[in-house]
Parts: structure tokens; C-alpha cells; sequence
């Protein structure tokens, strides 16, 4: 039997890579006779980096850049060889030699949420700028074309900072420069583009973004994920009015409107920002990935597909990675399972089309840090466990 293992990382404990490995060591032990392709996943969140830079031959180097709180960081990222065969392209091929290559960076290594500890989530103050240093960097490294992954992020700033760092001013009435953070945009009055670094013209910028929310309401960017970057209700609704001037100005000043786009919301209103100020595009972090690594023929040469990640819930129906593999695998008509840390709205998982089964590799209740450090154990025992009931169930139905 020929088993394809695409997950995603588990948020926290396991890369894409690793979690690949766990899930192979599971089937193993159902399967011992499997024949095994592994294919790590990414939706545009945390480990697209890794997931891209294995499939395409990536190289990667590393910038220190300001994090989310202004603390010093360590970001990776990779660059690839802009070849059909390695990185899909939706605009033009850069003409010269020496811009034939791919940048894939992730908002998360500069900007992210796990850079910032619990007592210290501040969406109020957290900012884009060190994403803004780490898209100069590769601006820096010659690249025609820039990959960045948004999700993960501890930010709500609609991308003021990383604009920021590439040049761009946001002033008050008195024609001061803004503090960085989202909070602060409720002073906006002015945006200065003209200092932006005109590579950005000349370089086609990609957002992979696993969700679609708008910037701006109540399935928009505040109200949605700010409380899970440490926003109370009056945080949110502060930040609300904070990005609906933003919005406001940006419409004036630049003529950019992001309040109706699908995607603009994402990473606290990032992927809307870079859109106004890199001329960036919105793709589905998934299906870009997806493409990347060939999963759909790789799929297709499967009699299994076995997926995961660190949590299921009512989120990982929208754009999510396991979502997607599911849906793979049904256009392949491959049954396909999946394995999680933990597994929440069970009910609401279990529907996503293509999902044959799942299991957890935790309970609700057990101690999170006790979970985090035996997880590459857990979800080979998980994986097990559900191969081993896959197994038996297709042994009965076979007669």
C-alpha cells in the first residue's frame, strides 16, 4: 500500500517536518509493508518556509529583524530557483538572469504570535515592522519575486509597520510620525508613499493567506483575532476604529480600497496592507503550497492519504491545511485521514468533505506542556491507532 503523508505543522511542538515524521512512524506500525511519500504541508501560516524550501530545492539564510514588540528576532527564510517546475507563477517572469529566483518568507518568523510571550500580548502596540525588514531583505537579495506566508500573527496594524519599514510615513495632524502598533492608526491623517522602495514596483509579491475575513466588521480582523492576540472587548472595538480610519485615509491618500476585499484581513490586516503599499496579490496559502509540492498527482498515485494538525476545529473548514488535503483526496477518490493534538467542534470536523476518520493525539483537560513535550510520541501512537482502525474497518467490508 502506498501511503502519502502530507501535514501541516503542529503549532508549538512539531514543523511540517517533523510531524511528517511522527505520522510515518505511526503507519508503520499499521502498515509495516507501506510504501511511504512524504510530503510536508503549510497553508500560509507557520512552516510554508519549510514546506516550499523542501519541495523546490529552497536555500536558507536568516536576517535579524525587530519583532512584534520591537524585541531582536532571528527569521529564516529561503530562496528558490524560479523554475515551472518549482514555484507556480501568476505574473510575469522576471526578464534578467540574476532575478530569476524566488523569496518565500513568513510574516510569523518576524511578526508572530509565538515570538511574544502569554503576559506580554499587547495587539494594541505588536507590529508589522520586522516583516517590513525581512520583505527588504529579500528585496535586498535580488529576487523577482517575494512568497509571504501571513498566518501566525500577533499583529493588527494592517501592515503599517512593515510599510514603515520600507519607507513609508503615517502622520498625525501635527505631521508627526505614528508610534508603531494598531492602536496608534486611530491618529492617522496623512500617508506619505512617496519614500517607498521602488523595487517594490518591479517585483511581483504574493500574500498566502489561509483565511478570507475582511479588514473591517465583525468577521473582520479585530473582532475576529484580536481576542487570540490578547485583545478584551474594548481592545477589539478600539482597534476596530483604529483600522476603519486607516481604511478611511488610505482611500483618500491613495485611492486603495481595502474595506469590501476578501483576504484583506488577514494577519491583523497585513495581507490588505500589502496589497496597498507592494502591490501584492492574494493567493490561497493551501492551493499555492499545494501546487508547489504536486500534491494533487502525488495524491493520486496514493491508496492513502494520511494528514494532520496540531488542532481541529470549527476553523480548519475555512482555507485550512487538513481541509484541503481532504478535499485532494476526494477529487482523487483516495480516503483520507487525519490526526490532531486535539481535536475540538468534533461534530463540525468530522463533516469536512473527503475526511474518512480522525483521532486525537490529545484529550481535553490533559496538561498542554506534559502534551507539547511527548508530541512526536502521541501522534505516532495516534497515527497508529487510527491506521489499525482503518485497517480493520476496510478488513470488514471486504467480507
Amino acid at each position: 500500500m502506498r501511503v502519502l503523508i502530507c501535514p501541516q505543522e503542529f503549532k508549538g511542538s512539531l514543523t511540517a517536518v517533523e510531524a511528517t515524521d511522527a505520522l510515518a512512524n505511526g503507519v508503520r506500525q499499521g502498515l509495516p509493508d507501506a510504501v511511504i511519500d512524504r510530503c510536508p504541508i503549510a497553508d500560509g501560516g507557520p512552516g510554508t518556509v519549510e514546506a516550499v524550501a523542501s519541495a523546490a530545492g529552497g536555500r536558507y539564510t536568516t536576517t535579524d529583524v525587530d519583532g512584534p514588540l520591537g524585541d531582536p528576532v532571528a527569521a529564516r527564510w529561503a530562496r528558490i530557483p524560479d523554475s515551472p517546475a518549482s514555484v507556480p507563477r501568476s505574473g510575469p517572469r522576471p526578464a534578467t538572469p540574476s532575478r530569476a529566483h524566488t523569496a518565500v518568507i513568513e510574516m510569523a518568523a518576524a511578526s508572530g504570535l509565538l515570538l511574544v510571550p502569554g503576559d506580554r500580548l499587547d495587539p494594541r502596540r505588536a507590529s508589522t515592522y520586522g516583516t517590513g525588514q525581512l520583505l527588504r531583505a529579500a528585496l535586498d537579495s535580488g529576487v523577482g519575486r517575494i512568497l509571504i506566508g501571513v498566518g501566525g500573527s500577533a499583529t493588527n496594524d494592517a501592515g503599517a509597520g512593515a510599510a514603515v519599514a520600507l519607507g513609508a510615513r503615517f502622520l498625525d495632524d501635527d505631521g508627526e510620525s505614528l508610534p508603531l502598533g494598531g492602536a496608534a492608526l486611530a491618529r492617522l491623517a496623512r500617508i506619505d508613499a512617496a519614500g517607498l522602495d521602488p523595487r517594490l514596483a518591479a517585483t511581483e509579491i504574493v500574500v498566502l493567506a489561509d483565511v478570507t475575513n475582511p479588514l473591517l466588521g465583525p468577521d473582520g480582523a479585530s473582532a475576529v483575532y484580536g481576542p487570540q492576540k490578547g485583545a478584551d472587548p474594548a481592545t477589539v472595538a478600539e482597534l476596530e476604529r483604529a483600522l476603519t480610519n486607516f481604511a478611511d485615509v488610505l482611500m483618500r491618500d491613495l485611492e486603495v480600497d481595502l474595506a469590501g476585499m476578501p483576504g484583506a484581513g488577514a494577519a491583523g490586516g497585513l495581507a490588505g496592507g500589502l496589497v496597498a503599499f507592494a502591490g501584492a496579490s492574494i493567493e490561497s496559502g493551501f492551493r499555492h503550497v499545494a501546487d508547489v509540492v504536486r500534491l494533487a498527482s502525488r495524491a493520486a498515485a496514493a491508496d492513502l492519504i494520511v494528514t494532520g494538525e496540531g488542532r481541529l476545529d470549527r476553523q480548519s473548514t475555512f482555507g485550512k491545511a487538513v481541509a484541503g488535503v481532504a478535499t485532494v483526496a476526494l477529487d482523487a477518490s483516495v480516503p483520507c485521514l487525519a490526526v490532531a493534538g486535539l481535536v475540538e467542534d468534533e461534530e463540525v470536523v468530522r463533516a469536512i468533505p473527503g475526511l474518512e476518520d480522525l483521532e486525537a493525539a490529545t484529550m481535553p483537560g490533559e496538561d498542554l506542556e506534559t502534551a507539547l513535550r511527548e508530541a512526536p510520541q502521541r501522534v505516532a501512537a495516534a497515527t497508529a491507532q487510527l491506521v489499525a482502525r482503518y485497517v480493520e474497518e476496510r478488513r470488514v467490508d471486504d467480507g
